[in-house]
């Protein structure tokens, strides 16, 4: 039988060893959890990055729509340029004024991305809000407008080709440079010529500009001789913008005003009646145009298709409060019932 003092030794020894083996299942448990809570706060912070990740390149691309308002579909120049910021939206509708000079062209846009198709050969039907500017400045307007018009205008475009716009990326050229546009390949030079050509095209300068100031003068003579400016209509009276080339076929070789009354020459030249019979009696008998021999029994009518084509063009009237676009056969007529009616009104 065991003595009382080796038992509670022997209990005192199974409890230290109780506690020894909590303590290490303890520190085994806390072992085991410390890669789990290490690898969900790697988790967290991996989120958290992403998510600031995520808000900044939002806010770039933000920032790039807001610089891609600033910038020209077309050319990529900057409204801030333009002393008046006007500029025009790529899918809008064509506003007046362009509406008018079509009109007169006789052609029919009623949107621009048709208009700028034709022109630049741009598509902006896909254009996509986040690449594309919406869009392009009054310089490419007045291009378009100087397409459709014969009126000479100092206006250039002011790229070889139309931009090329892409996705927003670290190095994007918007971004850096929206204040000012998107700036141009520089263009090399264009070699000069000799001293003997500059020196040719020189003279050849002076000649032609002589000769159109001896026709100009001799061209102001005839115009004060003739004096018919109040008689005969302008072609600027025509509803419709015709090319040049017909403008000057139907038009007086002397007043330069649409044939009124129109005789032939036997040098094939036309001339209003009134005016050539004047020119004739006070410079001599030759035709003004070619200097060819003329004389007032030489002058015949010209052709009927030629007249019928002539009666058949639309012209505005002339008179005040009268907006009315008659045919110049029937100008005439048109003319005398304003007359009736103004004497009636007296």
């Amino acid at each position: 039988k065991p003595l009382p003092e080796e038992s509670h030794l022997a209990k005192s020894d199974n409890r230290e060893m109780a506690a020894s083996l909590d303590k290490v299942n303890d520190a085994m448990t806390i072992m085991l959890q410390e890669p789990f809570h290490r690898g969900q706060n790697l988790n967290n912070s991996m989120q958290s990055i992403d998510k600031d990740a995520f808000s900044v390149n939002q806010r770039e691309i933000e920032a790039h729509q807001v610089n891609l308002q600033h910038l020209c579909r077309i050319c990529g120049g900057s409204f801030k340029n333009d002393l008046y910021k006007r500029s025009h939206p790529v899918h809008g509708p064509v506003d007046d004024e362009m509406q008018a000079l079509l009109r007169k062209k006789e052609r029919k846009a009623t949107s621009w991305p048709d208009l700028l198709n034709k022109v630049f050969k741009v598509d902006v039907r896909g254009d996509m809000d986040t690449i594309h500017p919406t869009n392009f400045c009054h310089n490419c307007w007045s291009v378009v407008q100087r397409k459709f018009s014969n009126v000479p205008c100092e206006v250039y475009f002011p790229r070889k080709g139309t931009m090329e716009w892409h996705p927003h990326s670290t190095s994007c050229d918007v971004c850096g440079t929206s204040s000012h546009g998107i700036k141009r390949k520089m263009q090399d030079p264009s070699p000069e010529g000799g001293k003997k050509l500059r020196i040719i095209a020189e003279r050849a300068r002076r000649i032609m500009y002589a000769r159109s100031q001896k026709q100009l003068n001799s061209k102001n003579i005839m115009k004060k001789i003739t004096s018919c400016k109040k008689i005969h209509l302008s072609t600027k009276m025509l509803t419709v913008d015709y090319p040049a080339d017909f403008v000057k076929s139907i038009s007086c070789q002397i007043c330069e005003h649409i044939l009124a009354d129109p005789v032939e020459t036997t040098c094939k030249h036309l001339f209003c009646r009134l005016c050539i019979l004047k020119c004739l009696k006070v410079i001599g008998s030759y035709c003004p145009s070619c200097r060819y021999p003329c004389f007032p029994t030489d002058l015949v009518d010209p052709v009927r298709s030629f007249l019928n084509i002539l009666n058949a063009l639309a012209v505005r009237c002339p008179m005040k409060n009268c907006h009315e676009e008659i045919t110049l056969g029937k100008y005439t007529r048109h003319l005398s019932s304003h007359k009736e009616k103004k004497e009636k009104g007296t």
